[in-house]
């Protein structure tokens, strides 16, 4: 399930934050990412699906 997740933050990254993190302060900065350059957003959002745990768990 998490390369399934990071696949998907390869794509589309905001929607992966999403999933991840639900709506929140980590959605709304990686949208802002996403907008200013694909790559920032793109690592954000991979980093966020590297970690261990969502943060709400």
């Amino acid at each position: 399930m998490k390369l399934l997740k990071i696949l998907l933050a390869i794509i589309l990254p905001p929607l992966a934050v999403l999933i991840q993190e639900g709506f929140g302060k980590a959605f709304l900065i990686n949208v802002l990412l996403t907008i200013l350059g694909y790559v920032p957003g793109l690592v954000h959002a991979i980093w966020l699906m590297a970690r261990a745990e969502p943060v709400g768990a």
